[in-house]
């Protein structure tokens, strides 16, 4: 399963999640990456910034 799936399949169950406990899951999310700083979230960065397609790409 690719990365853009897994990610959409997250998104949407989180906004399922958010609609029947409506919680600022944006706000906890940060919250955890900014005390825990997990690799994940490392590596995620590097692979949006290093991604070169697009349709503003030169």
């Amino acid at each position: 399963m690719s990365k853009r799936t897994q990610v959409l399949i997250y998104l949407i169950l989180l906004a399922m999640f958010d609609t029947i406990i409506p919680i600022p899951i944006t706000a906890l999310v940060l919250i955890y990456v900014l005390l825990q700083k997990p690799v994940w979230f490392r590596q995620w960065m590097d692979e949006v910034y290093r991604y070169k397609g697009g349709r503003n790409s030169s």
